[in-house]
């Protein structure tokens, strides 16, 4: 085994004899230990005594009351036996129908409604449900129950997933792995049953806030690879399991089995170090901003040690109990702070690897980056527009001001040329519509660069998080309501778009985009906390995050307002669309990431680029960095069309969609493909990223079709009068196309496109007459 950083004392409950005599009483009145219908059982009563779950929850609960420890130890007795219980029932008969009716009858057993009538059990796990949820829920709130019931669902739904890349004999990607393993791993949960076991319930306010939920990510992704380490002998050579990190590394990095679990180990600690920061730097500006009451911030603390008390309590019961490596070991209960002292220091175990994050130096000579060939097997097509709306969109940008703070000249803003982008990203838009398009992604971007321009260097993130704060009020969450007067190009470029955005959608719809651009701003002050510390992100918390800084939900959310008249909620809410954006999401951001590194590292100073990352978590030079970085892409791009293969037909058949939903939903998937070969496209187009658009002595160098080389010598932004040049399309659509499509798609395909028509404020052709 890998050597383990283990940051915190283990304690035992003194409560743990106690709690073994309740729950071996409780088992057999549930009947996990006797055999349901006369069958063999799931466990002999020797296999549970060796399990020992009485010590888990002793060592992972230790301040607990006796009748808490009680509760909290059956719940941890049943998940376990739930899990083996679908094992022998499902995963080895591949019953996949059997198994969706046995989740969907579960999820009856968990209201959150009082008063609730819950159905008669008909097996062990039902009834053992049962108690536990009328034992525990009395004592909680409303927003712990759901949350709590929402985190029982996922683990029970997603076993599901296991269930089905074991009949296809697939083994998931490093990211899909992780973000799956949260899910149907039982660590999200235990989180829940934290505030129940600690009394340290948490306030609604902070309960989904980004460092409360970091928190339970890091913990539960920590909990889940410390259990693979230890279960890969039992999971991958007994039960041919395939959802485990250590076989993960193995298949995608061509590791051996030790390297993997060593590569397996790296990561779990700086998921670890990721919690430490995240608890020390990011909670309590938190609780400032929430402006909690003594009890509230109490209530997170106690959250926050009862997380740490879980995670080591949680090795200390792997290194004893025989579920996984440790045959025939007894449930001895050793008192004391456990035996993390008497081992002896190392830098691993003492986390002197949380340094590497800190050692980079910024502005280093880099160079260009090598780019791959990137796989992209989608058509593109460009707007009909696009040439008209570029020549309006220069005009637009230049009367918000974005070219009057010295960040942007009118020369930059027409040569990055977003109406490109826009243009692929819309094919079929409308004028209004590409303008309105143009204009979002330009907006996103300046404040993209103008936040660590004016803030980076001065570490002002106080700053950065007041102008944050201050530009939500410009998009006030009901229709024709009172914004401030913009005083920046900032505001006034959101105050101008949330005008023409918001008409026609509904409360619901605008709540959702707002949180969507409120998420993005929120993300981008992040990302200037990182460079303030000058700390690379750990890769998961940075993959996570980049979804966000990238704009990538904002832009999907208006996508999802276009399709909502035809779709229902629960589709775009499901795990499976949820996915699928991620996938196709992280091949877009990666793209990125891998174009702009020399700007970002060598003339911007920045930490936060995957190809970073990657070098500095597993020590390799750039080009293989930038090597793994396309692999990774491709094996997104492959899991977002398996996807929409495997997984959405079933959804779709379990929401009982006719025949225009399912056209819609295809166009809008078609969308998502239009999105990521546009976002291809312009980034080859674009004079953003290359060093001759960096470095001032050579940016008047000539830079191919469709670029500023084409006006005349020394012309600036152009005027009404002055032609652009049109980009022909590169492609036609192709046969999945929204254009190929028949029928039902066209009559699917709403008025209201991705990004709503111009509505109130000023349009792009007042903008050129009113503009010198």
């Amino acid at each position: 085994m890998p050597e383990f950083y283990l940051p915190y004392p283990a304690r035992l409950n003194p409560h743990v004899d106690a709690t073994r005599e309740h729950s071996r009483q409780w088992s057999y009145d549930m009947g996990i230990l006797s055999a349901p219908g006369g069958g063999p059982p799931i466990w002999t009563e020797e296999e549970y005594d060796a399990h020992d779950y009485a010590l888990l929850s002793a060592y992972t609960h230790p301040d607990s009351p006796g009748p808490v420890l009680d509760t909290v130890n059956d719940w941890y007795v049943w998940v376990f036996y739930f899990d083996d219980h679908f094992l022998e029932l499902f995963k080895r008969t591949r019953d996949i129908e059997g198994a969706q009716a046995y989740l969907d009858r579960l999820a009856l057993f968990m209201p959150v409604e009082d008063g609730a009538e819950i159905p008669e059990p008909t097996n062990p796990v039902e009834a053992g449900l049962r108690d536990l949820w009328e034992r525990t829920v009395p004592a909680m709130g409303r927003g712990w129950r759901e949350r709590f019931a929402d985190a029982t669902r996922a683990l029970l739904d997603e076993s599901l997933w296991e269930l089905a890349n074991i009949d296809a004999g697939r083994v998931a990607n490093p990211i899909e792995y992780i973000e799956m393993r949260r899910r149907v791993g039982g660590a999200p949960w235990s989180a829940g049953i934290i505030e129940y076991a600690t009394g340290s319930e948490l306030p609604d306010s902070a309960a989904r806030s980004r460092p409360l939920r970091v928190l339970t990510d890091t913990f539960a992704d920590a909990v889940h690879l410390r259990n693979d380490l230890f279960s890969y002998e039992r999971e991958v050579a007994d039960e041919g399991e395939l959802s485990n990190a250590v076989l993960v590394f193995e298949k995608y990095f061509g590791l051996s089995t030790q390297a993997a679990a060593e590569a397996t180990n790296d990561l779990l600690s700086s998921r670890l170090y990721q919690f430490d920061n995240t608890a020390v730097i990011e909670v309590p500006p938190l609780m400032e901003r929430l402006g909690l009451d003594p009890a509230e911030r109490l209530a997170v603390a106690g959250y926050v040690k009862g997380l740490q008390d879980w995670q080591t309590g949680g090795h200390e019961w792997h290194m004893r109990s025989s579920r996984y490596m440790n045959k025939g070991a007894l449930h001895s209960s050793p008192g004391g702070l456990g035996t993390a002292g008497a081992r002896p220091p190392s830098p691993a175990n003492l986390g002197y690897g949380r340094f590497k994050s800190f050692t980079h130096v910024p502005f280093e000579r880099v160079g260009p980056t090598t780019l791959p060939d990137f796989h992209m097997p989608y058509p593109l097509r460009i707007n009909r527009h696009y040439a008209q709306a570029r020549r309006w969109h220069d005009a637009w940008g230049a009367a918000q001001g974005l070219t009057s703070e010295g960040l942007w000249t009118g020369d930059k803003l027409h040569g990055f040329d977003f109406t490109l982008c826009a243009a692929g990203i819309s094919p079929e838009s409308t004028l209004e519509e590409l303008e309105l398009s143009a204009n979002w992604l330009t907006w996103g971007t300046y404040l993209d660069d103008y936040l660590p321009k004016v803030f980076g260097p001065s570490r002002n993130l106080a700053g950065a998080r007041a102008l944050a704060d201050r530009l939500g009020a410009f998009m006030p969450a009901g229709t024709g309501a009172p914004a401030p007067e913009p005083l920046t190009p900032l505001e006034r470029g959101l105050d101008d778009l949330w005008r023409r955005t918001a008409p026609g959608l509904t409360d619901r719809g605008l709540a959702s985009f707002r949180a969507a651009v409120t998420a993005m701003m929120d993300a981008m002050v992040w990302e200037l906390s990182c460079v303030a510390q000058n700390r690379i992100p750990d890769p998961v918390d940075y993959v996570e995050m980049r979804r966000f800084t990238f704009g990538s939900d904002m832009t999907m959310a208006l996508g999802r307002l276009s399709w909502g008249d035809f779709l229902p909620e629960e589709l775009f809410a499901s795990r499976t669309i949820r996915q699928i954006e991620h996938a196709i999401s992280d091949w877009a951001t990666f793209l990125n990431d891998i174009f702009s590194y020399q700007k970002e590292i060598e003339f911007e100073g920045e930490v936060n680029n995957i190809v970073l990352v990657i070098q500095n978590f597993l020590d390799v030079t750039r080009t293989e960095a930038v090597r793994i970085a396309d692999g990774l892409m491709r094996s997104r791009l492959d899991q977002f069309e398996h996807l929409i293969a495997t997984e959405l037909p079933v959804l779709a058949d379990r929401l009982g969609l006719d025949d225009r939903a399912r056209a819609a939903l295809a166009s809008y998937l078609d969308e998502l493909r239009d999105w990521a070969v546009a976002i291809l496209h312009w980034h080859r187009e674009t004079h953003r990223y290359r060093e001759e658009d960096l470095r001032p002595a050579l940016a008047l160098r000539p830079r191919g079709l469709g670029t500023s080389a084409l006006r005349p010598p020394g012309a600036g932004l152009p005027s009404a009068g002055v032609p652009v040049a049109r980009v022909p399309a590169a492609g036609v659509p192709g046969a999945g196309s929204a254009a190929a499509r028949a029928g039902a798609a066209a009559e699917a395909r709403p008025a209201v496109l991705r990004l709503r028509p111009l509505g109130l404020g000023t349009s792009a052709a007042d903008l050129l007459e009113k503009t010198p």
